[in-house]
Formats: structure tokens, sequence, C-alpha cells
């Protein structure tokens, strides 16, 4: 089987996903548009052979439906003849993206591909296209369906994880992303958005609070608790399905949930003939790709069989990570994981996450590979692994190795 690499890495800074936030003004195909452009002109790409533009977003709807994938292509530098692809899997969809182009790369069945996503959550509501799990009686009376937010705090509530443990994650994840910023850790990797005239509208993610304290956050208000005790009653409906939980805590708060923002990634996959005809020399091997179904009701709990998916396909062992990338889509959901794993939380989303820059759904899983891929280069380390819980219970996994 032929081995796939990773030879760049991008994505746009992360604007706040609303009205007033950075990006708003951008479209969904021009802010992927862009990246694509950054990419095409680092590596001049200008006559490689590109299989194909891999696109995940997770609300396909309005000016993110239709093949927004194609539509970048077509708006961009790219070739024309470049087709293009959109997928979803929910918030791992930029991660789905970058697994499909290196298993077909792995597989033959192509030389290169750009894989990633983008996600305009300004422009573009979450949920906005209806998801059926959600919207139909059916399906969501099947599965006890209850948002995501609940899903969080029946997580904190089965695992013993407290208030101050989610408010700690969150602080630290604060800390960590302001460092990374200052020190000039993803400078390598970001790129400004500017406008029709060149001028620049974001160059760094505008979602940090880097003065958040444990105070501060004691101060916010349970998000969840509302929904879950009053009508419809979603906890009544969680402890249907898990009768052994007494009550839920409700711990989770925008200061220790991801934020809602605005961003696009892309990664460029190729085979080892492609850099070598091109005079690009690769960063990484993507060394195993994995994807789960999990419990629907409690849906966020993915990123722990997916990693023991990965590490049984792949032969290894957690001790042979060297470092991680777990989504903050929620503060339990990382605190989970650490536990699951018995791992040192040093070794863990080094650079801060969502919680601290945001989560823009169809992105965040190139750029936790290309955030990945970056700290393994900056320590000298070799072995990463990213992953993400995914909507209506999924997971997906990728592990990379530096080369």
């Amino acid at each position: 089987m032929t081995d796939a690499y990773i030879y760049d890495a991008l994505r746009t800074p992360r604007g706040r996903g609303r009205p007033d936030g950075a990006l708003h003004e951008v479209t969904s195909v021009a802010l992927s548009a862009g990246v694509l452009n950054a990419l095409n002109a680092r590596n001049n790409l200008d006559g490689a052979p590109i299989e194909d533009v891999i696109w995940g977003n997770a609300t396909q709807v309005g000016e993110q439906g239709g093949c927004l994938a194609r539509s970048a292509v077509l708006l961009s530098d790219l070739d024309e003849r470049i087709p293009g692809l959109s997928i979803n899997r929910f918030c791992a969809s930029g991660m789905e993206a970058v697994n499909l182009a290196a298993n077909q790369i792995r597989a033959g069945a192509g030389a290169a591909y750009i894989a990633g996503g983008v996600e305009m959550m300004s422009r573009v509501a979450m949920g906005s296209d209806g998801a059926a799990i959600a919207v139909d009686p059916s399906l969501a009376m099947k599965t006890y369906f209850v948002p995501q937010g609940i899903s969080a705090d029946i997580i904190a509530t089965r695992y013993g994880f407290t208030r101050d443990e989610a408010d700690a994650l969150a602080v630290e994840s604060q800390k960590r992303a302001a460092t990374a910023w200052r020190e000039g850790r993803f400078d390598r990797s970001v790129v400004p958005v500017t406008d029709r005239n060149g001028l620049t509208i974001l160059d760094r993610d505008d979602y940090l609070r880097p003065d958040t304290d444990m105070q501060t956050l004691a101060a916010l208000k349970p998000a969840f608790r509302e929904m879950g005790e009053q009508m419809p009653g979603f906890d009544k409906l969680a402890q249907m399905k898990y009768p052994e939980l007494e009550r839920i805590e409700h711990i989770h708060h925008a200061g220790n949930s991801s934020g809602i923002v605005d961003g696009a990634a892309a990664v460029l996959i190729g085979n080892r003939a492609f850099g070598e005809a091109h005079g690009l020399k690769p960063r990484a091997r993507i060394r195993a790709t994995a994807k789960v179904g999990t419990d629907p009701t409690i849906m966020l709990t993915g990123p722990v069989p997916v990693t023991e998916k990965i590490l049984r396909d792949s032969g290894m062992q957690i001790s042979d990570i060297d470092l991680f990338e777990v989504n903050e889509a929620f503060a339990a959901v990382v605190l989970r994981f650490q536990q699951a794993f018995g791992i040192d939380p040093s070794r863990v989303n080094v650079n801060g996450g969502a919680i601290a820059m945001g989560h823009p759904l169809g992105a965040t899983g190139a750029i936790i590979i290309g955030t990945l891929l970056d700290e393994l280069e900056r320590t000298g380390k070799s072995i990463g692994l990213a992953t993400l819980c995914v909507a209506s219970g999924m997971g997906a996994a990728t592990i990379i190795e530096r080369v």
C-alpha cells in the first residue's frame, strides 16, 4: 500500500461567529477559496496532478450547500479541471476529508489531494439544515435524543467530573492558546483573511479570552440546566436511557464549551512520487485513520472507542503516542479522554483548543491535524493522535508521524 504524506497544512484565523464577527462579511465559498489559494501559492501547485478537493462542512444548506467544494475550486486559482467533493460527518467533517484523501492515495487512486473544510457559523446557523435526529420524532424518540450540551452534562455526571474540574480545563485552554499566539507557534499555519483589495480583515484568532480565571467562570450559569429540567424535560428523557442516574449534574456553560466561530483549513496530501516531482518535502506520514459509531444519546464519548480502534488497527499502544489533540467540544469530552487512558494533561491540547479559540464545525478536524503537526515539529516529537467527538454519536481519529 502506498504511503500518504502531509506536505502542508494551513488555516484561517477563527472569527467570532456572530453578525458583528470579523469574518461575517466573507462567504463560505470565498473563505474556502482564500485558503485554497494560499495553499496553492505556497506550494506552487500550478499544473500539479491534484486528483480532487475534498471539503467538509457540517451545515450544508444555503451558501454552504450545492457541493461547496466544487464552488470553492472554481472561485479559487486552482485549475478548473480539479473536481470537488463535499462531505459531512458533522464536527469531524474536516478530519474525514483528510482521512478519505489519505486512504485514496494509499489505495492508489491518485497522487495528491487537497482536503479540509469550512464553517461560517455567523452566516449559516448550526442546525439550520434540519437534521432528522433532532427534528423527526420517530428517530428522536428511538435514540433518546438530547441536545449536545445535555450529552456533555451526562458525561460529567456518569464519569464524576465536577464544575471546578471543567472550569480548570477551560482556564488552562485559554492560557495555553494565549502562550501559543504570543510565542508565534501558529505563525507557519495561519494565513490572514483579506478583502478583494488585499486589506487584512483578520490575522489572528479573535475568540480568545486570555484573562479568564476560575472566578470569572464561576459567575456563569449552567447553560443547559433549564432545557434539561424544564419542558421539554431532556433530563427525564436521558434518565429513561440511563436509569442509574438519579439526576443530571449541569456543569457546562459558555466558558467551558467550544466557541461558535467562522474558519477554514486546508491540508495538502500526496504520495512520495508527487513530492519528488514537485520539489516538496513531506512533513508527516498519515499512519492510520479510524471512525466509529457510538451511543447517540450521550453522543460525545466517541474519542475513547475510536482511539481504542485506531490503536488496535495500527498495532500501537497509547504509550506510543507523544502528543494528543482532542477537540474541546465541551470540557467533559477531554476530561473523559484523559481519564479513560490515564494520559498526562500536559500532552493533550498543548496549544489550547476550541474552548479558547472556537470550533468552526466543518474545519476543526483539519485544523487540529495541522496544529498537531506544527507541535510535533516544534518539540521534535514523532507521533501524534488527533480525535473528535461527533454529533449523533460517532468518533473519528487520525495518527500522524513526523518525517
